[in-house]
């Protein structure tokens, strides 16, 4: 049962996730609000929490729409509205997600055929994926199109998004066990990968005034016990706000409530139960009548803004709900205890010690 005594009971989970379903395009498509545009991110993330709601047709349109965008490459369009390409670029760490929404999707579902659907899908966006990795192991964090055509990569890498990436690339392993058709240049990006997120944080794009690179190595999978508490306490009274959540942006008075969400579910990968409870019971003045988010909370003015509910924020409610519950069969997606093992670091590039070269093997 989906409910965390005291903040969410199963029902208004299930009013959260309607909320979502109720801003669904008719082609599938999950905007992040009415008349926003649609990333395909934040399009699976409220698949996720719509399938965890009991919203199953309306997750699998959701999952239908997202292999009819997919472009030949494997990529996907960083921005689509109403159905129509408003940001041609593609970025990573969304093209790869797709991945983790399938896998949880079989956790809830057990639904063969509909993995079987989506594999192509998925193998597609995580070869592009793989080939844009940087040679200290981070993933460009994006390409643009031009023309129709793929152009020049911004060959710079994100530590959240490359850190999303690593959760992704375990979920693709993961489907590609289950499918017996193995994918050994995923596991050797991903143990490339791996290291980068946790000796070489210094050559990532320095966005460390966000929150989102402060806890996402914990969130993918990539830092985790004692490295993983420690790196989360060392930013600890800059992020949080007590009774409120936590800030997107250190310097603004603002809390959101996907990124305090997403803290508590790294929270509770890293087993500290009672900080990430008293975070999902703050953020609850976000909630809606409806059942639906506010984006944020502007906390000197005691205003909510922007003027928005998003599907993004509620999703992650849902998540974060059910990842304390275990209420779903998909409730330990966060905590990667179904996902592939963590990757061996093999034929690393960044001149450290390689597992293959420390066993003498070439």
């Amino acid at each position: 049962m989906t409910a965390v005594d005291g903040v969410l009971t199963p029902a208004q989970v299930e009013q959260t996730a309607a909320s979502i379903a109720a801003m669904q395009e008719p082609d599938g498509a999950i905007p992040w609000t009415v008349g926003e545009h649609t990333d395909v991110w934040n399009h699976v993330e409220a698949a996720m929490a719509l399938v965890v709601g009991g919203q199953v047709e309306a997750a699998e349109r959701a999952y239908a729409w997202a292999a009819r965008a997919q472009r030949s490459d494997g990529s996907w369009p960083m921005k689509l509205v109403a159905g129509e390409v408003e940001d041609h670029s593609g970025e990573t760490n969304m093209s790869a997600y797709l991945a983790v929404g399938v896998w949880h999707h079989w956790l809830v579902r057990r639904d063969e055929d509909f993995v079987r659907r989506m594999w192509p899908v998925v193998r597609r966006g995580l070869d592009w994926v793989v080939g844009m990795q940087l040679p200290f192991g981070g993933i460009a964090w994006s390409r643009e199109w031009r023309d129709g055509r793929p152009g020049p990569v911004n060959a710079e890498a994100l530590l959240a998004g490359s850190s999303s990436i690593y959760q992704s690339l375990r979920a693709g392993v993961a489907l590609a066990d289950l499918l017996d058709e193995p994918q050994p240049e995923w596991e050797l990006a991903g143990g490339r990968l791996g290291h980068a997120l946790r000796t070489h944080r210094d050559l990532f794009l320095d966005k460390s005034e966000f929150s989102m690179d402060w806890y996402y190595p914990v969130l993918g999978g990539a830092v985790r016990g004692d490295a993983g508490r420690a790196l989360i306490d060392e930013r600890w009274d800059t992020f949080v706000e007590p009774g409120l959540g936590i800030r997107c942006v250190s310097r603004n008075p603002w809390v959101t409530g996907a990124e305090t969400c997403e803290l508590v579910m790294a929270l509770d990968a890293l087993g500290d139960r009672p900080r990430a409870l008293r975070l999902l019971a703050d953020m609850q003045h976000l909630r809606a009548e409806d059942g639906s988010y506010w984006t944020g909370y502007v906390f000197p003015d005691d205003v909510n803004w922007p003027v928005e509910h998003t599907t993004y924020t509620a999703a992650a409610v849902v998540l974060a709900v059910d990842a304390l519950s275990g209420g779903s069969p998909g409730s330990d997606i966060m905590r990667g205890t179904s996902l592939a093992p963590d990757f061996d670091e093999l034929a690393l590039e960044c001149g450290c010690a390689s597992a293959d070269r420390v066993a003498g093997v070439s």
